[in-house]
This record gives C-alpha cells, structure tokens and sequence, in this order.
C-alpha cells in the first residue's frame, strides 16, 4: 500500500503546482522554457504513475473487499466511461462547446471516470485510487472555476459542431478500443465480464 500511496501522492503534488503555486509554475515556465517544463512535468508523472499501478497491482494480488457491488453498476460504469471519453475529447479537440461552456472538461472527465470506477468495483485499493482521484478533481474545479469568475474570464471562442463532432468520434473509438481490448491488456481485467 506504501507503493500506492507514495505514487498518488507525487502524482497529486505534481499536478497540483498549477493550483497552489501558479506564479511559480509562469515563472518556472518563462524562466526555464515551457518544453523543459513539460519534460520534467511528464517524467515525474511517468514515476509517479508507476508507482500508483505497481502499488495498486500489490494489493489486487490480496484484495480486501470492503462491499461487492451489484452487476448493473458495471453497466453504469460502462455508459459513464463513454460520457467521460467525450469530455476527454472535448479537452484535446479546440473550440469544442463543452470546453466553452465548462471550461476544463479533462477534470470533468477525471471525476465522471473516478465515479464510475467507484461504484463498480468494491475493494480498498480502488476506493484509495479512484477516491482519491474524486476528491482532487472536484476540488481542482471547484478552485479552478471560482478563480476564473473572479478574474472575469469569458469564453468567447467560436465553437462548431464539426468540433464536438471530432471530440464524439474520439469518445467511441476510445471506448470501443478500451472495452475490447486495452482494459484486458493494460489492467487485465475485462469490463465485458
């Protein structure tokens, strides 16, 4: 469990700069190149994500099962998951309506893929991992969003329907591909079943 929690909390710490240093993060960025940065930013993060999945795996190999829940919320998880794939899309797709509207649809994605993920599986290591990923994202937007209200940031960009037609298609070929085939191989466990 040390494994996991030590790659979440890196994780956390990492991508959290932008929320409770963001002056730092500019002049970091300004200072020393934004491709340094993201070098940096993306190899901590590859650490920090080995560490939760190496952590998480240890304790699936003893799970201690905290409820079971019932087969039907698997079928929840499945249709929120697609949900989540389209707000995925909308963050990596520009100008999309949802990136208008919400302004940052990547954490609305991680909250959408946490909940689901919570209420389909029953064991402790998911309730730390996908817990976790809850909380921080709900408090990342919440922050995020009154930070944007008070500094009066309007999104005015044109948005079409060619866009968030882009995000949808990325959302189902997503979702097909992690259903019948990169869940088994990645997690090893298939959502089919």
């Amino acid at each position: 469990m040390l494994i996991l929690i030590v790659g979440l909390v890196i994780f956390f710490c990492v991508h959290s700069v932008r929320l409770v240093a963001p002056e730092w993060r500019a002049s970091n960025i300004s200072k020393n190149g934004s491709m340094r940065w993201r070098i940096r930013f993306g190899m901590i993060t590859l650490l920090a994500t080995a560490f939760i999945i190496m952590g998480y795996m240890q304790m699936r190999m003893a799970p201690v099962w905290l409820w079971f829940p019932p087969v039907w919320t698997r079928h929840l998880a499945g249709l929120l998951m697609l949900v989540a794939l389209f707000f995925v899309g909308s963050a990596l797709v520009p100008n999309t309506t949802m990136k208008k509207k919400v302004g940052y649809p990547m954490l609305i994605a991680v909250k959408i893929w946490a909940f689901s993920h919570l209420i389909s599986n029953g064991n402790l290591a998911d309730i730390i991992v996908f817990g976790s990923f809850l909380i921080w994202s709900i408090i990342c937007f919440a922050i995020y969003r009154r930070r944007d209200r008070q500094a009066g940031i309007v999104r005015d960009q044109e948005s079409g329907v060619q866009f968030d037609l882009a995000a949808f298609t990325f959302a189902m070929v997503s979702w097909f591909a992690i259903v019948f085939y990169l869940h088994q191989a990645v997690i090893g466990v298939s959502p089919l079943v």
